[in-house]
């Protein structure tokens, strides 16, 4: 969907994009081989055409960040398709006072847990991250991205925020909720508070509830992967027609 999309030119909104596709200019192969395009003048063209070059010469070098300013955040989902072999999905879990006390990252196949008095360290983290193009959050806007550059983690990612994409589509409620209504399961004993189980954890020193809101926290990350590939595929849908 990136190489279709003219939302990150200056400009450039979704009605003015749409009225490029509707002139039968559907990519950046297409802008850039067309001479005249209706709306855009001679010399907002060959600006534009520039841009599409630094765009093209980013994504072939697999940098998503330089859209990161340029493309709005509600759009970065259309970077998905291109950079999904090399994104990866991040939950946090808090205690009662908000402060971090797990942090899951996964590629689907395998999660990674940093947990607050084992291996909650910041420069673990950014490794971890590091290893990854593109973060993908659900609500991470407004909760997980804050409270890990609070605790010191450089977040210079491009990031997807699930969470407003889903409310566009219709999709209302948490991650719980949204997962029920696209039918994605998990266990029904993972439906629970992981405050709880930290709490629980924090004063029996039963390790099976760590385990346990390492479950809830694995559940969650793995699951943000079937929730991006619907929200994509539907979006996509919407977009074009």
């Amino acid at each position: 969907m990136i190489k279709q999309s003219f939302v990150f030119l200056e400009k450039i909104s979704r009605g003015k994009e749409k009225s490029i596709w509707n002139q039968g200019i559907t990519d950046w192969h297409g802008f850039l081989k067309t001479k005249s395009i209706k709306g855009i003048s001679k010399e907002k063209k060959l600006f534009y055409d520039r841009k599409i070059k630094e765009a093209q010469e980013s994504l072939e070098k697999d940098n998503p960040n330089y859209f990161i300013g340029k493309l709005p955040q509600k759009e970065m989902w259309r970077l998905y398709s291109h950079f999904k072999d090399s994104s990866c999905f991040l939950d946090i879990e808090t205690d009662s006072y908000g402060k971090i006390v797990v942090v899951g990252i996964s590629d689907y196949y395998s999660t990674n847990h940093f947990v607050k008095g084992a291996n909650l360290d910041t420069n673990l983290i950014e490794k971890e991250l590091s290893k990854h193009k593109l973060i993908i959050t659900f609500n991470g806007s407004s909760f997980d991205l804050p409270k890990l550059k609070l605790f010191g983690v450089k977040m210079n990612y491009a990031h997807i925020d699930l969470k407003p994409l889903c409310v566009n589509l219709g999709l209302i409620g948490g991650l719980k909720e949204v997962e029920k209504v696209l039918q994605l399961k998990r266990p029904e004993h993972l439906y629970g508070n992981p405050v709880d189980a930290w709490k629980a954890f924090h004063a029996s020193g039963d390790r099976e509830y760590l385990e346990l809101l390492l479950d809830y926290n694995r559940e969650d990350v793995e699951n943000l992967n079937g929730v991006m590939n619907v929200v994509y595929e539907r979006l996509k849908k919407v977009y074009k027609e």
